[in-house]
């Protein structure tokens, strides 16, 4: 593979809502660079970008993929995105390597809630934006009200770059407004471009367009404007230089205008790239820690080398790949660099530069391009890797928690052997996952963004590792506490011949905040208890509290105050007073007023205004508490708390609620006290379900 050097190399993320044509304009570019023999399609199955079984199947992009191209003697990192709100994890990780960012809108859904997220993901990394309206060719496809669509959401910097020629399937062409040209293409052809005269019907449109880009790139620069106000314009040169400081300062967001699926319009796009989008040595600095204190490190070939790993894939044949940008310095092929994080030595064996799965070897990677190298033992996602001597480490980017999570059991023996290997595999590739054991319900439990998510992850198991799983919804881990008070005699007497057992306890229970847990408090005097026979009390009473009282469930939130007892000289025994522990705890349960709790959820929804009620209606029922609301641009954003027991199926309901295109956040917020009739209920089943293994166990 040909080297290139910082100044020629463009790392563009493609990203967008869902369905917006990230993978077909990705495809498209690889034809019309000659890097594919043929266009490819999505419905086909054989894009080089989405070349997983489950995206194939799917026919979503699940993960994100890159592929270069060259183009006017140029390097195009191309990042193929998910655009999905439930892989958008992956998006967001990606994003940390790129400069740039296409954002991709629908020509007839227009800005949709991803489209604002990836936006908010863009701001975050300082990468410049610009749009590109895309499937034109589409029935009910309008680019006029797409773009009123942007620029009331984003914002009057938002401008046409380009003017679209036709309307829906008569959609033939694109007017360049930079160069004042216009140019036809073959659908489904090579997405080159014959340049023609700019046609009558839209000739006064583009004029006005022109005159508006004009006067927006001089806005910004005093030299530009002084030039405007004299002539009316700008010369081409101007034009140029002008609109790519403006694009590279995040002053102006130019929209392009194309279709992928029919590869109208991509030549332009990648010429658009290569000389609006900023080169990684004018990139931001990145910050960095270097020893003990931060810094900010420029991307340049004339420093040590450091490398940033975005993401990691485990190749069931080439085994661990680690993705990475090359932050500083020159990668060369077989360099010995330190992972920051294990501090161990890693050999960069046959760097490559990924086209979709396949690998192309190459010699050497220049300061901001990207690259491939197979199975380094010690290196994960969000690592750094550096010279020996040297102390750079990059910050991680910080990924939104799972939202939702399964129970899951192997189904026979033999997957029970491998499953723990095969998930710790997925887990190194999916930094959207968490794996863990509830240690109150015991449940193993693998947590993702949503219940597609986790179905890929199981298909993965099977496919990859031949590993079977079966899920299903976690048990609920709702506690028990009381909300009275108790003063109770504890006593544990037992002869049977010889030495006896003997303990008495008196205590107090009285109920504490929320999240306080336990207290034990001794408070004997003139040694009613011996000293030794304290610890065994609060050990019972700890016990039994363990194994709940009202349906099994830990009790928690409550304070045991010890202040009287009697013992036997010989009877009594630290088991002795652990069991009367037990009996004064059960016996205080029964007056103290016991209650179940639950679990309550911070969730946070966004979808269209449009669905803003049947999504407030919905949170009702669930017994949620709204907590507060927001709308930015077409997105309602709700805000509630909701108890566990109620979102369990929540991801189902909301992607049929919305169509598929609202998403949500959940996390842990605090205990509650469980309605009596739901409480009735839990109650219920669990003596029904403790009776039916009694009569089995008979």
């Amino acid at each position: 593979m040909k080297v290139f050097d910082s100044t020629d190399v463009r790392n563009v993320a493609l990203v967008g809502h869902g369905n917006s044509g990230k993978t077909s304009l990705a495809a498209g570019m690889l034809f019309a660079a000659g890097v594919t023999n043929r266009l490819t399609r999505v419905d086909e199955g054989n894009t080089i970008t989405d070349f997983d079984e489950e995206e194939i199947n799917r026919k979503i992009t699940i993960s994100t993929s890159l592929a270069s191209v060259e183009w006017s003697k140029k390097k195009l990192n191309i990042f193929d995105t998910p655009g999905f709100n439930l892989f958008m994890y992956d998006t967001k990780g990606a994003m940390a390597a790129a400069d740039s960012a296409l954002v991709l809108v629908d020509g007839v859904a227009g800005v949709e809630v991803m489209t604002e997220k990836v936006w908010e993901y863009a701001e975050g990394f300082n990468l410049p934006r610009a749009f590109l309206v895309n499937k034109l060719d589409r029935e009910r496809s309008d680019f006029q009200r797409t773009l009123d669509n942007i620029i009331e959401v984003f914002g009057r910097h938002c401008i046409p770059v380009q003017l679209p020629i036709g309307a829906e399937r008569d959609f033939n062409g694109v007017v360049d407004l930079i160069s004042m040209k216009a140019f036809t293409y073959t659908p489904d052809g090579d997405g080159k471009g014959k340049e023609i005269p700019i046609p009558d019907s839209v000739k006064a449109q583009a004029d006005e367009a022109h005159g508006a880009l004009i006067e927006m790139v001089a806005e910004g620069k005093d030299d530009l404007m002084e030039k405007y106000f004299e002539n009316g314009t700008l010369p081409a040169e101007d034009i140029i230089s002008g609109l790519h400081d403006a694009v590279k300062e995040d002053k102006v967001f130019p929209i392009l205008v194309g279709s992928a699926l029919k590869n109208i319009g991509t030549d332009l796009i990648m010429e658009f790239m290569l000389t609006f989008c900023p080169n990684p040595t004018e990139h931001p600095a990145l910050k960095a820690m270097v020893g003990d204190h931060e810094e900010a490190k420029s991307i340049t070939d004339k420093d040590h080398v450091t490398a940033y790993v975005f993401k990691t894939v485990a190749d069931p044949f080439a085994g661990r790949l680690s993705f990475f940008k090359v932050c500083t310095g020159v990668l060369k092929n077989d360099a010995n660099l330190v992972d920051m994080r294990s501090r161990s030595q890693e050999r960069l064996s046959h760097v490559s530069v990924p086209q979709g799965k396949t690998l192309q070897p190459v010699n050497e990677l220049h300061a901001g391009d990207i690259g491939v190298v197979a199975k380094l033992r010690d290196v994960l996602t969000g690592d750094t890797l550096c010279e020996k001597g040297d102390s750079i480490e990059y910050p991680k980017v910080q990924l939104p928690e799972p939202s939702i999570a399964y129970a899951i059991g192997a189904k026979s023996r033999n997957d029970e052997d491998r499953m723990g290997n095969a998930v710790a595999k997925i887990l190194e590739e999916d930094q959207g996952l968490r794996f863990y054991r509830d240690p109150q319900t015991k449940d193993f439990l693998l947590a993702g963004s949503g219940g597609q998510h986790i179905e890929v992850i199981v298909s993965r198991l099977k496919r990859r590792y031949n590993v079977e799983v079966e899920l299903r919804q976690p048990k609920i881990p709702y506690r028990e506490t009381i909300r009275g008070f108790a003063d109770v005699h504890g006593r544990h007497k037992k002869q049977t011949g010889g030495h006896g057992q003997f303990g008495d306890c008196k205590i107090k229970m009285e109920p504490l905040e929320r999240g306080k847990g336990f207290e034990y408090a001794n408070a004997i005097f003139g040694g009613a208890v011996p000293r030794q026979f304290i610890p065994a009390i609060e050990k019972g009473i700890l016990e039994a509290a363990e194994r709940g009282y009202l349906a099994g469930y830990p009790v928690v939130d409550f304070k045991v105050t010890l202040y009287d007892g009697s013992y036997h000289d010989v009877d009594s025994s630290e088991m002795a007073f652990k069991i009367a522990g037990r009996k004064a705890f059960k016996l205080g349960m029964e007056q103290a007023k016991p209650v179940l709790l639950e679990p309550i959820m911070k969730v946070e929804v966004a979808g269209p205004v449009e669905f803003a009620g049947d999504l407030m209606s919905d949170m009702n029922g669930r017994r949620g508490r709204i907590s507060g609301m927001d709308t930015k641009g077409a997105t309602q954003i709700i805000r509630a708390q909701v108890p566990m027991a109620e979102m369990l199926t929540y991801q189902n309901d909301l992607t049929s609620m919305t169509q598929g295109r609202a998403s949500f956040s959940m996390e842990f917020s605090h205990y509650d006290y469980v309605p009596a009739l739901n409480a009735e209920k839990i109650i219920a089943a669990y003596k029904a379900a403790a009776t039916g293994e009694t009569d089995e166990d008979e």
